[in-house]
């Protein structure tokens, strides 16, 4: 009875509740717990842990930690026969536990008592945030014997180094459809317990359409934009009982609204050849983006009787609609290859597509850089492969221009006087979450504060971050003069011509950069988690033509060594470019009057002259020559 009892306290100090079944139960708990089925040995006082923690490093919701620990009279050096975890216990005993790796050291008879591990509480939880509450941080050794597995808690001992109590805080923030959640995290070590405790506690959850109002922010609520969806849908047939002008181009997007990317290319290749289409742009920045009442009609007058409409992403206006037999939906996609599956590839998986959605199913045209990519495109779009044209990106063609790469690097410069002098960074992930409304980048996988101390002296470092993410990145203000955000700079083409070096993770924009033959590091810690929930269409570790980094040590090492696989790289480039000549928006508009052109019967209205932004691209008015 009495080490019954002192059994129970024991658990009580390191937080864990007594079970009322009896030691026999507890031991079956715990091997169930364990998935092992040896016999557990009983935790007396030769089962001490010894340890110490040489590292615990804290980066936002980020925590990073080196260690030894080992128990003092069982000397093992098998690595098989140890098991080392961190265990968050709440106050209601609910358990996580997070694996840690063995390590070897320079200790006699425990050459395996090292470890190292990481925790990020931004995903703990099902990969959302630390649900809130309370948590002792344990740490768990498991370590076989002849008789079966020791297993025992206890605090994390001395933080070398450590004469103080610590104390850290950190914001958190999860996104979807319907919450956008954030969390304050509380990390405290205390020195004379020689244990950390983490605390979680919810600051807001917010419903993001109640802040879509339309008055103040230029959004529309979900109801009115399907009131307008419909409305529009009745517009058009009735526009449809118009004829067809068979020399009109309507150039519509959510996603942009200056001629830039592959419409401006397009558009230029156009007025190059004094071409007498008549040209019209409908160009609004996101899908929940205002459209009046008016432009709303227009926009219906425009995809009846326009011969060609060209969309250059996710359009849901016009996927109910019924294409005319003698008109072209065409879809010059942003994006170059085939990285990340997208559209009907991702069927069944999280964020993917229904069977019976429309979707993208009506293009009677969609452009791509290769025909080895042309069937994944097919498959993503839900369309045959004969409605895919490998005619090239027209974007593309800046890689070729050499005099117009010239005075984009002299423009850049002069906009971005910090790279005077400074070897460039460019940092472009895409994001994570299922959609524009979830989506996400987990910053706290990049220690900014490592990288800041190893390249700030030869480097800057650029952050491009996708325009679908919600949380941007808190840059410290002393880093001021290394970490600059141009994520609201459009056109991300531009950025890669001055970028000595680029960052990337799953995103296209390494087929673009692979054109221009420089250096890529491919930064994906959460590489397994990615792949679960999004995959790819090729093998990743066998298509990324550049190094892997899975964490901010190796990250700084490869940008500190750059290094260009030029077999690799060149073998890339040829699979997904059928042609290297600068020559996609000629072959694109080559298309539309050699194989679908007929004599026009439009009239040219004249503008009141064009506007610009201020990165230089021209702002058109809603329906507009």
């Amino acid at each position: 009875m009495l080490q019954r009892l002192k059994r129970i306290a024991r658990r009580i100090l390191l937080g864990r509740r007594p079970s009322s079944a009896g030691p026999q139960a507890e031991a079956t708990t715990e091997l169930q717990r364990t998935g092992l089925n040896e016999p557990r040995l009983d935790q007396d006082a030769e089962s001490l842990i010894k340890r110490s923690v040489t590292t615990l490093d804290f980066n936002r919701s980020y925590l990073s930690l080196v260690g030894r620990a080992w128990f003092e009279n069982y000397p093992e050096s098998d690595p098989e026969k140890i098991i080392k975890s961190l265990v968050l216990v709440d106050e209601q005993g609910q358990e996580i536990e997070v694996p840690l790796v063995n390590q070897s050291v320079q200790l006699a008879d425990f050459p395996q008592a090292g470890y190292a591990g990481n925790v990020n509480f931004s995903t703990i939880s099902d990969g959302k945030p630390l649900q809130p509450g309370r948590y002792q941080i344990l740490l768990q050794l498991k370590q076989y014997l002849k008789k079966g597995w020791l297993i025992r808690r206890t605090t994390l001992g001395q933080v070398v180094g450590v004469d103080r109590d610590l104390n850290y805080t950190a914001k958190m923030t999860s996104y979807s459809a319907h919450s956008n959640k954030s969390f304050r995290l509380t990390l405290q070590y205390s020195l004379a317990l020689q244990g950390l405790t983490v605390m979680s506690d919810k600051l807001s959850d917010i419903d993001p359409a109640e802040n879509q109002l339309d008055a103040t922010t230029g959004f529309e609520s979900a109801a009115l934009r399907g009131l307008k969806r419909r409305v529009l849908k009745w517009w058009y047939r009735w526009y449809c009982l118009r004829p067809i002008k068979k020399r009109q181009i309507a150039f519509v997007s959510d996603s942009r609204v200056t001629i830039s990317g592959n419409f401006e290319f397009i558009y230029q290749e156009l007025q190059r050849r004094q071409s007498d289409f008549q040209i019209k742009f409908y160009l609004k920045p996101s899908i929940k983006a205002k459209k009046s009442w008016r432009e709303t009609r227009t926009l219906a007058k425009a995809l009846a009787t326009s011969r060609y409409v060209i969309l250059d992403d996710f359009y849901p206006l016009v996927y109910p609609l019924r294409i005319r037999e003698n008109a072209d939906l065409i879809q010059a996609w942003h994006a170059v290859g085939a990285f990340k599956t997208f559209g009907y590839s991702r069927l069944g998986m999280p964020g993917g597509p229904k069977a019976q959605s429309l979707n993208h199913r009506n293009y009677t045209r969609a452009l791509v850089s290769s025909h080895n990519v042309a069937d994944k495109y097919a498959e993503g779009f839900g369309i045959s492969t004969d409605k895919v044209a490998p005619l090239g990106i027209p974007r593309t063609d800046i890689f070729f221009d050499e005099a117009k790469k010239r005075a984009i690097r002299a423009r850049l410069t002069e906009e971005l006087p910090f790279i005077k002098g400074k070897k460039v960074i460019l940092f472009a992930p895409t994001f994570r979450g299922n959609g524009q409304q979830s989506a996400y980048y987990p910053f706290e996988m990049l220690n900014f504060k490592k990288i800041y101390a190893a390249l700030h002296e030869d480097y800057v470092f650029l952050l491009k971050i996708h325009p679908f993410v919600q949380n941007k990145p808190t840059l410290p203000y002393e880093f001021a003069d290394f970490y600059h955000d141009v994520s609201d700079y459009r056109e991300i083409n531009d950025l890669l011509l001055v970028a000595d070096q680029l960052i990337t993770d799953y995103s296209s924009v390494c087929f673009e950069y692979a054109l221009l033959g420089r250096p890529m590091v491919f930064f994906a810690p959460d590489l397994a988690d990615y792949m679960r929930s999004r995959s790819f269409y090729f093998n990743y570790f066998d298509f990324i033509p550049g190094s892997l980094a899975e964490n901010t040590t190796d990250l700084i090492t490869q940008l500190q060594h750059p290094q260009v696989d030029q077999q690799k790289l060149t073998g890339f480039v040829n699979f997904f470019f059928d042609d290297l000549d600068g020559r996609a928006s000629a072959r694109f508009v080559d298309a539309l009057e050699n194989n679908f052109g007929a004599t026009d019967d439009a009239v040219v209205t004249p503008s009141d002259g064009p506007q610009y932004s201020e990165d230089g691209k021209q702002l058109p008015n809603w329906g507009k020559p």
